[in-house]
């Protein structure tokens, strides 16, 4: 028998090692003094949500979507990220920023106001899609916030990689191979990070305002779920019935983009007895399942950077995966930027894991009980009876995350060897101390701190991000940043309106063009 993959990529790694390509995309609401959802336009101080490589926006006009360059190191990100926080608290007024998932009080849908990007074909088109996201599932589940993150590998190692393994495929269909080959074992392991990192156990009441729920009374504002890591990705949050239809595969990238593609031409009965306008105006882009790729919600997704009114599927089906976005991670509301430095670490541990771990072809059997291993965890997690049961027999929840915890460790002192520190060593033992300690979990921390200061999700949310924004606003950003930062948004403005000016097609020729080319 060959050695095992862990066994080479130690071999490897001794020899060189470039470490990790990480990003974050983190969403937050603006937020009145009240705590209620912003009724105000984007900020023009910062820029153009179209063109701002940045700042933009995610569903609502309110929903800010914070993006980070590239960053060779968890440290390095985290500056990226509190830079463009710092800029945004300049120009928010006496708004705030949320750093809960879960969102302020609403009052309905019509509430919420989605996301504007001016008049440009493709600014027209991100906005008809998001009324088709309103009209096939409801603007208060597009108010959710979340953080995403982005990790790739280095050329140099995926070259090293191939030699390693003694694979002669093309470098992009072997790459592609090996990031499916992650994702498998991430689909696998996912309900670990919703027990770690789960922060969204409690809920403000306009948010199920005449949704029948099980949720339990925190307070007159408030419901929670007493056992719950994330009820952003329960139930209550992200689903759709249309969507459980699908059966994306995610064994590897052929299938991956072929089972997503069909979503894109098949249509779905209900949205087809909606139509594509109503009295003249455009309520979504087409009646097919998906509007477009990003329409559907799945934990991580493997992605590529898309060139020019290109589609993820082409970009992907040409040049092969690029990077992984791991989506299911609640904003942690203790930090002012929504993660923080050990968890990025673990996550960096954790995936490279799914990578070095053996990891055969899902089932559909197999794939039916990671799918309630997820759901328990997110309503149950807490529960200290939880089992998670499958064809190889039942363990208690906090068991199995031990234990792959413990598989981590071996992985965590290399890294660390390699570094000449003890970051990854002590981002697992920060996760050790959660298991060991299950009122230490986001999730549990957040009810106790809602208990303790006697206020319910709205309130005490909001403290936290007036505190937050203080923070951010007693400092100044150092005038070459601000000065980098001012310069983005006058550029961004400039583009927009150069887009706007060079477009020759009506909208319904460009909309007719963009769905022919699927």
């Amino acid at each position: 028998m060959g050695e095992s993959r862990h066994q080479l990529f130690r071999q490897l790694s001794a020899k060189h090692w470039d470490g990790f390509r990480k990003g974050v995309e983190k969403e937050g609401l603006r937020v009145d003094r009240n705590g209620f959802i912003a009724q105000t336009p984007h900020p023009r101080a910062l820029g153009s949500t179209l063109t701002h490589p940045r700042i933009t926006t995610d569903y609502s006009e309110a929903l800010l979507e914070l993006i980070t360059p590239v960053c060779n190191s968890t440290q390095a990100l985290l500056d990226s990220l509190h830079d463009i926080h710092h800029y945004v608290h300049q120009h928010l007024g006496d708004e705030v920023l949320w750093p809960a998932s879960m969102p302020c009080e609403l009052d309905g849908d019509a509430s919420i106001p989605i996301a504007e990007y001016g008049t440009s074909n493709i600014g027209r088109l991100k906005h008809v899609y998001r009324q088709g996201l309103a009209v096939r599932y409801g603007r208060i589940m597009q108010s959710i916030a979340g953080a995403h993150y982005n990790l790739s590998f280095p050329d140099s190692f995926w070259d090293q990689w191939q030699q390693a393994l003694g694979d002669e495929q093309a470098l992009k269909d072997f790459r592609s191979e090996q990031y499916f080959w992650l994702v498998r074992n991430f689909r696998r392991r996912s309900w670990l990070l919703m027990l770690l990192f789960g922060t969204s156990p409690a809920l403000d009441a306009s948010f199920v305002a005449g949704v029948k729920h099980d949720l339990q009374r925190l307070d007159d504002t408030t419901w929670y779920g007493p056992e719950a890591t994330s009820l952003r990705m329960g139930d209550l949050g992200y689903h759709n019935n249309a969507q459980a239809s699908l059966n994306i595969c995610f064994n590897e990238l052929s299938t991956y983009t072929a089972t997503l593609a069909g979503a894109l031409r098949t249509p779905w009965p209900d949205y087809e007895e909606l139509g594509v306008c109503r009295d003249g105006q455009f309520i979504q882009i087409s009646t097919s399942i998906l509007q477009i790729e990003n329409e559907y919600y799945s934990a991580i997704r493997p992605k590529r950077t898309t060139e020019r009114e290109e589609k993820p599927i082409q970009a992907l089906n040409a040049r092969g995966v690029e990077y992984v976005e791991v989506r299911c991670l609640d904003l942690d509301p203790f930090s002012p930027v929504g993660v923080s430095a050990e968890q990025l670490d673990f996550l960096d541990l954790f995936l490279l894991d799914c990578l070095l771990s053996d990891s055969p072809r899902i089932s559909e059997d197999e794939c039916e009980h990671l799918d309630d291993w997820y759901k328990d965890v997110v309503s149950h997690g807490r529960a200290p009876e939880l089992m998670l049961t499958s064809p190889d027999g039942s363990r208690p929840v906090l068991a199995a995350a031990r234990s792959l915890i413990d598989r981590l460790e071996p992985l965590a002192e290399q890294l660390d060897g390699l570094g000449g520190g003890d970051t990854y060593r002590k981002a697992l033992a920060a996760q050790r101390d959660k298991l060991a300690n299950p009122e230490r979990l986001p999730s549990a921390r957040v009810v106790e701190a809602m208990r303790s200061s006697g206020l319910g999700h709205r309130d005490w949310t909001l403290a936290q991000a007036q505190r937050q924004q203080a923070e951010f606003r007693a400092r100044a950003l150092s005038p070459d940043t601000q000065a980098d930062f001012d310069e983005m948004s006058r550029q961004s403005l400039a583009e927009q309106v150069d887009l706007e000016q060079a477009d020759t097609l009506p909208f319904d020729r460009f909309l007719e063009q963009y769905l022919a080319d699927r």
